[in-house]
């Protein structure tokens, strides 16, 4: 008894809450976290000087650039493309890297590498066979190396993981800061086709469509919060990679049409003369121009004559490349007018029988382009195109595979981790959720309303809770099957909701818009975002930042008493959850009465109508309680709602109004 005694007052104690003699320890009914917790990795890169608390890369802030020179080939009898490429690894890091990381994400197909639910690959194949691989023309050793002394580099470049999704190269000689290295490799991979079940588990269908996705070996990303990106690729996770110039020359059977990330580079030598006059008229005007028809099929009537023809792309400064090719695609194109830029092309390449499916794809990723180019920066790439295949929304530079039913959300994905490089595989809501927050403000635009985010916020209190649910700061790789989608998708439009509840929506975006442009081609982590965010803002939100992050937890609020004292009414604000929120009351008064005074934090919504708000502080002392009292110069209180724009989570919005008949729905706008 005196040990667990003992043990109970150190546990107290341990918290700041000391007990008089004799009494019992006063606990507060709840602790308010307000500070933004820091892992080992961002606190590196603060005492690096490679980020810092403005959240704008700081003065040291480095990323490696790999550029890649690749000639591939199709074989549609196999289904098998055969690769050759060239990496130029530019080290721009502030020390020497001794390894380098290699994702081959076509060994998801092995059959033996792991992967996560529901993610079903179409087939079962060899994965990325590799032929050959050199550093610096120094073959790299894929077997047993000859051993050299203890605790140094080996003899040869040595290889590791080749049959997983994340392999390493172990170099003989480091590389030095500022210097680059060249790395080769010759590799093969069967494209699977069949039945797959999510984006990326199937890449065929039969041997006349193909639309190659995380197709080549690709260097991982060396960063300064962790070094080389060491997460496997499961399915679900996306990707997180380097920027670089992609120089690409694919080889496919005569009158099949390529299209990829990328300008094509040799019009002349793949393109009747027929197709390159309709090409030049694109960006005249907002027409839909048909390159190629449906019944332009085979070489010299789809294609430029001859067996086999070589399609030349150039893209500099993106992250991926993927294609699509088909033996009968109708190929049209329109434009969008981008902002301080000018026109744009937006290209479709489709199957003739899915046609209805592209009849206003164009006009749809037109406004996509030109309205989320005002929202948040300029599109910036020279083109867009629209795939047709298997694996229908999924996006990657200047492409996105997508019909007319995913183009909005698609397109968007240029923005972010296109442009702005967020890490996909661990803080999926920062490129989808993002996406799904700005889809909302498109949505609205193209219907010629405003936006709305009333009830967002406060829907995820009937959510939250659920032991399954990750935090969205838990790394998404492993989010599981049940919440994945809810945690890396749709929970973030609820966080912004909330958010605009507490600044304002048009400050959201505005403060948003400033982060995406400072950090334009770079890789933000979260903290950059809160950071940022915070201080664009001018408020300290780092209990928000918080709660909705890095915890499960909601806000609960009530209004737990209404009473009338003289002149005045005493509102008894309660919050049963964990998060706090400011306290917004709408106030209607009677009718008639004495001339209504509004109180210094009141705005008001019309004659009759006020709403009266609090600063979130009201709660950092601990308690689940707050009176306010309200006096509207004698003129009597009809009705009261908490939280009149539904913006923060609640568990049971019906016990928001006094009286309690008094309906609580949202006002929209």
């Amino acid at each position: 008894m005196i040990r667990a005694t003992l043990a109970s007052l150190l546990s107290v104690a341990s918290l700041g809450i000391v007990p008089l003699a004799g009494q019992a320890p006063r606990w507060p009914e709840r602790a308010v976290r307000r500070d933004i917790p820091m892992t080992n990795a961002i606190r590196r890169a603060i005492a690096a000087g490679t980020r810092d608390s403005t959240g704008r890369p700081a003065a040291r802030y480095w990323q490696i650039r790999t550029d890649y020179t690749i000639e591939a080939e199709l074989d549609p009898a196999t289904s098998r493309i055969t690769g050759r490429e060239r990496v130029l690894i530019r080290n721009t890091s502030p020390g020497p890297l001794t390894q380098i990381a290699l994702r081959l994400d076509p060994n998801l197909f092995l059959g033996n590498t792991p992967q996560a639910a529901p993610w079903i690959p179409a087939e079962v194949t060899d994965g990325i066979v590799i032929a050959r691989m050199a550093v610096d023309g120094r073959p790299v050793v894929t077997g047993p190396s000859r051993p050299g002394p203890a605790n140094q580099a080996p003899a040869e470049p040595t290889a590791a993981g080749l049959n997983t999704t994340l392999a390493r190269i172990t170099l003989a000689s480091p590389v030095a800061a500022g210097a680059s290295v060249n790395l080769e490799v010759d590799w093969s991979f069967k494209l699977p086709g069949g039945p797959g079940q999510g984006h990326r588990m199937t890449m065929r269908w039969a041997d006349s469509l193909y639309q190659p996705t995380q197709w080549f070996p690709r260097v991982a990303v060396f960063d300064d919060l962790r070094g080389w990106e060491s997460e496997l690729y499961l399915g679900p996770s996306e990707f997180y990679n380097n920027f670089g110039r992609f120089d690409v020359k694919l080889t496919v059977p005569g009158g099949w049409i390529v299209s990829g990330t990328g300008v094509l580079q040799n019009p002349d030598q793949v393109l009747t003369p027929t197709a390159r006059a309709r090409l030049a008229r694109v960006l005249e005007s907002d027409s839909v121009v048909t390159i190629v028809g449906a019944d332009e099929t085979g070489p010299g009537r789809a294609t430029a004559p001859g067996d086999r023809l070589t399609w030349h792309f150039v893209a500099d400064t993106v992250n991926d490349f993927a294609w699509a090719t088909a033996r009968q695609f109708v190929w049209q194109a329109t434009r969008a007018t981008i902002p301080d830029k000018g026109p744009v092309p937006i290209h479709m390449v489709y199957l003739p029988g899915r046609a209805r499916l592209f009849a206003d794809a164009g006009q749809i990723t037109r406004h996509a382009l030109e309205f989320y180019s005002k929202l948040w920066f300029p599109y910036q790439f020279p083109q867009l195109t629209l795939q047709d295949g298997p694996s229908s929304g999924m996006e990657y530079p200047m492409v996105i595979n997508s019909n007319r039913g995913a183009a909005d959300h698609e397109a968007g994905h240029q923005w972010w981790p296109m442009v702005v490089s967020n890490n996909e595989t661990w803080y999926g809501w920062m490129d989808e959720g993002f996406n799904q927050y700005m889809n909302i403000l498109s949505d609205a635009d193209a219907e010629g309303k405003p936006a709305n985010h009333d009830g967002d916020g406060q829907s995820y209190g009937r959510i939250s809770g659920n032991e399954a649910e990750p935090p969205m700061m838990w790394n998404a790789n492993y989010a599981g099957p049940q919440f994945y989608g809810f945690t890396t998708y749709s929970k973030t439009p609820l966080m912004l909701s909330m958010l605009g509840g507490i600044v304002g929506d048009s400050a959201v975006q505005r403060a948003h818009r400033e982060w995406g442009r400072a950090w334009l081609f770079k890789h933000p982590s979260p903290w950059d975002y809160m950071f940022f965010m915070s201080r664009a803002l001018k408020q300290d939100l780092g209990w928000f930042w918080y709660y909705w992050l890095f915890t499960t937890e909601s806000v609960d609020g009530s209004i737990a008493n209404v009473a009338t004292v003289g002149t005045r009414t005493v509102v008894t604000v309660r919050q049963d959850g964990q998060m706090p929120s400011p306290v917004v009351l709408r106030v209607r008064l009677a009718p008639t009465g004495p001339r209504i005074r509004l109180p210094a934090n009141a705005t008001r919504v019309d004659s009759v109508t006020a709403d009266i708000r609090y600063p979130v502080d009201v709660w950092f002392g601990g308690s689940r309680t707050f009176t306010a009292r309200l006096d509207f110069g004698g003129r009597k209180v009809e009705s009261v709602v908490f939280d009149p724009r539904c913006r923060f989570p609640d568990r049971d919005p019906s016990d928001n109004a006094w009286p309690r008949a008094t309906p609580s729905s949202c006002r929209r706008g």
